[in-house]
């Protein structure tokens, strides 16, 4: 049985003390609900202050973005030896590095090999633009994502070399977001994530075999709230949720991780 993950990202929003508060504000409603690993990330400026806050508690802490190198000339950029000492995850590939700041398959390749070598959890984020969804091309991009991200990848990278079906792939987490989804309050069905997710999950099998794949978690992303966050997380297919707007507010962030907890408890 893979944990369920809710994950928050603030993306660039927040001050430093709009993210201390808003991480008291939830803090300890979500060190109150187990069975859920719960992550939040928050702008690079804010980690620090937000690690304290958490340090020694079940909630966990994620970078938004990392470079894959260790050190040098590359003014503006966190390293991942920057980040493993107050982070678990970093988010990696996400559509607004792709589409906004030219990150390549193979860029997020390279981010992803330096985050599994040092230490980090990836949240690799996948998903198809409206014209590739609305063309019946999400299943082709899809494919050409996953097998371009993890390029040179092998499921040694991904469980630590664990001979265990419980622990093969543990060390990695991707997040189904449909571009068109990302922002717009338009979310996909139910049905249609469940469907993606099965397709991504079957994708990674043919690279790491069915015993890795199936420890792997699976996220969906995409205008995820309170009101749909069970439409998604019902199936065992999909394993929590990588959240945006609402993550910006304790009350919503927290019910969604409850539900989560719910469904996701009965379920067991």
């Amino acid at each position: 049985m893979r944990t369920p993950l809710i994950a928050g990202n603030w993306k660039m929003n927040t001050t430093v003390s709009e993210a201390t508060k808003l991480v008291l504000d939830m803090q300890g409603e979500l060190d109150g609900v187990e069975g859920v690993e719960k992550v939040l990330c928050p702008p690079f400026v804010s980690l620090s202050a937000v690690e304290a806050i958490v340090r020694g508690s079940s909630v966990k802490l994620g970078a938004q973005n990392m470079h894959f190198e260790e050190k040098g000339a590359y003014t503006g950029e966190i390293s991942p030896s920057m980040l493993r000492q107050m982070c678990q995850f970093v988010i990696l590939g996400h559509s607004e590095r792709r589409m906004y700041f030219g990150e390549t398959d193979e860029i997020v390749n390279r981010k992803v090999k330096a985050a599994l070598a040092g230490g980090l959890r990836p949240i690799l984020c996948i998903g198809e633009r409206l014209e590739d969804n609305e063309a019946g091309r999400t299943e082709e991009v899809l494919r050409r994502q996953v097998t371009g991200d993890f390029q040179g990848i092998d499921r040694a990278d991904v469980s630590h070399g664990s001979e265990r079906c419980d622990d093969a792939g543990r060390d990695l987490v991707i997040a189904y977001e449909p571009v068109w989804a990302i922002g717009t309050g338009k979310a996909a069905s139910g049905k249609e994530a469940v469907a993606t997710v099965r397709f991504v999950r079957n994708v990674l099998a043919e690279l790491w075999g069915v015993d890795t794949t199936r420890g792997v978690r699976i996220l969906y992303g995409g205008s995820v709230t309170t009101a749909n966050i069970a439409e998604f997380i019902s199936d065992p297919e999909i394993d929590g949720a990588l959240v945006g707007g609402a993550s910006l507010k304790a009350d919503d962030f927290v019910g969604i991780v409850r539900q989560t907890a719910e469904i996701k408890g009965s379920a067991r």
